[in-house]
């Protein structure tokens, strides 16, 4: 299995592609739309993507490229993130002047950063400010990232776990263009899908009406700007519930009345974290 991931060797992405599927083959892409864009050519491949964080919140453009794609989404994966703080061998932490990382794990790692009176360097993603370090060979900078980035570029972990809030969590969607929707079984499932409403009143009251009169949960409702206008939204939805279920059948159809597309994105299995 080839799985496609966003980012440098050692990127998070990655580390979580190998706990999904630890035999895939995994490879680098320089953007998530060329994840997108190589999985909408080859359907024999699979890009794992990251859509949201407990901490940070959105990931940025996911959502329009889920729209633009309509990539289907086989499951997803929530992800802890444990941070460590990596270094040339040999460096000390006395030495350390500077630290290196993408905007959000500066930004999750505030305490260590304050503690020892660090200079953070913004770069364009974790594992790039691992190979970076290794590259320059720095004795005052460090790097935040992954234990598969230290392994990878041959780095110390000086400290681990140097995040503030230890419940990071990521969650992730494995995605490809395949359309394929398990058989509905008695276990819990996801089932997401994009709408736009209609551009009249209370219509988005009347889209989410159909889910109130049929009890049927929402466990995300989100919504974005059509790239073309401020005037109307799109909305990302995952539904609690299999599309073969009856309730939930009912719910999109009665949603379908009250939009001007309806697009389902994926029928897939709840992760077991959503329980814990």
């Amino acid at each position: 299995m080839k799985i496609l991931y966003q980012g440098n060797k050692g990127a998070y992405s990655q580390l979580a592609a190998l706990e999904v599927f630890p035999k895939s083959n995994t490879i680098s892409c320089k953007t998530f739309e060329d994840c997108f864009k190589r999985c909408e050519e080859d359907e024999s491949l699979k890009s794992i993507i990251p859509i949201e964080n407990s901490i940070a919140g959105r990931v940025a453009d996911i959502q329009y490229l889920m729209n633009k794609y309509k990539l289907q989404i086989y499951a997803e994966h929530f992800h802890k993130v444990s941070h460590n703080l990596l270094v040339k061998p040999g460096t000390l932490m006395k030495n350390l002047k500077y630290v290196r990382s993408h905007s959000q794990a500066i930004s999750q790692c505030q305490k260590i950063i304050n503690e020892y009176n660090l200079d953070p360097i913004i770069a364009a993603d974790t594992a790039g400010s691992a190979k970076f370090i290794s590259e320059n060979l720095a004795d005052d900078e460090a790097a935040i990232a992954s234990t598969l980035a230290a392994k990878i570029y041959n780095l110390e972990i000086l400290k681990n776990n140097i995040e503030d809030d230890e419940k990071n969590v990521t969650r992730f969607l494995i995605m490809g263009k395949k359309v394929q929707h398990p058989e509905l079984k008695d276990n819990n499932y996801i089932t997401s899908c994009i709408f736009k409403v209609k551009d009249k009143p209370a219509a988005l009251y009347k889209c989410l009406g159909g889910f109130a009169t049929n009890d049927v949960s929402l466990s995300k409702l989100e919504s974005f700007s059509d790239q073309s206008s401020f005037e109307q939204y799109l909305f990302l939805c995952d539904i609690v519930g299999h599309i073969e279920d009856p309730k939930v059948q009912k719910s999109l159809e009665e949603l379908g009345f009250h939009t001007i597309s309806l697009e389902i994105l994926g029928v897939y299995p709840a992760s077991p974290f959503r329980n814990l």
